[in-house]
């Protein structure tokens, strides 16, 4: 019975309030998988537990149905989250959610990671926009593309992403940043391995891809370089959300 109850209805303590609490822009979605997504791994949310109604959840988050939805979606397809239909029916946390698929990587390893990372890459960005040639931004698309039409299947969708990264660098004309992107991919995929691949989690990250090439075309290197930033704070989101609890 207890399992039954929507979690708002809950006694709140000052942890949970915080799950609820206005989800910022403008990494809404990856934001709301870290969310509950971290509340979940730390018993914050606890298996079995109900979620609230979609529409009262986005209310309490500030966030669109349609950005609840998505997220909700990935942590289902991910494994934390069970969806069931018909009376009785909402958003469960699972009964056995998914806590790792590897051993947790050191702290200070991962921040280092992601700080390199954003400097090669909204670096790499910014130059890009300046520099990319006609045959740069094409070879960025074929990834695109490529990763639209592979679904769900992670690692082919990996090795494009990788090639996309590193045609990103390519584009920037700098041996030195082709050279620091394809490390720092490496360590990337270090970390990445550890997690689940949802496939909505995929094809935001892919729509995100296009966005950029659309900003290079342009010559908007402000843009190209915010927006790679933006994308690279919605993977640490989703990082924080399904990597293993740190103890």
């Amino acid at each position: 019975m207890a399992q039954e109850m929507y979690l708002c209805a809950m006694d709140r303590s000052a942890a949970v309030e915080a799950i609820f609490e206005r989800v910022q822009p403008p990494t809404t979605f990856e934001e709301t998988v870290e969310r509950l997504g971290t509340a979940i791994k730390v018993g914050l949310l606890p298996p079995g537990s109900r979620l609230p109604p979609e529409r009262e959840l986005a209310e309490q988050l500030d966030i669109s149905r349609s950005t609840l939805r998505q997220a909700l979606t990935a942590l289902v397809q991910s494994g934390h989250l069970v969806a069931a239909r018909g009376r009785g029916g909402g958003t469960f946390v699972a009964d056995a959610p998914p806590l790792t698929a590897g051993p947790a990587p050191a702290l200070d390893k991962f921040r280092d990671i992601l700080d390199y990372r954003v400097a090669i890459e909204t670096g790499a960005a910014l130059l890009a926009a300046e520099r990319a040639e006609d045959e740069d931004l094409d070879r960025m698309r074929e990834q695109v593309e490529a990763m639209s039409a592979i679904g769900e299947d992670f690692d082919p969708y990996r090795r494009a992403d990788i090639r996309f990264h590193i045609a990103l660098a390519e584009a920037s004309h700098s041996h030195r940043l082709v050279a620091a992107m394809t490390e720092v991919q490496g360590d990337m995929s270090e970390l990445i391995g550890l997690i689940a691949h949802p496939e909505e989690v995929l094809a935001q990250s892919n729509a995100q891809h296009a966005q950029l090439i659309e900003l290079l075309a342009a010559r908007d290197a402000t843009g190209a370089a915010e927006l790679a930033r933006k994308h690279l704070e919605g993977t640490e989101h989703i990082l924080i959300a399904l990597l293993p609890a740190h103890v």
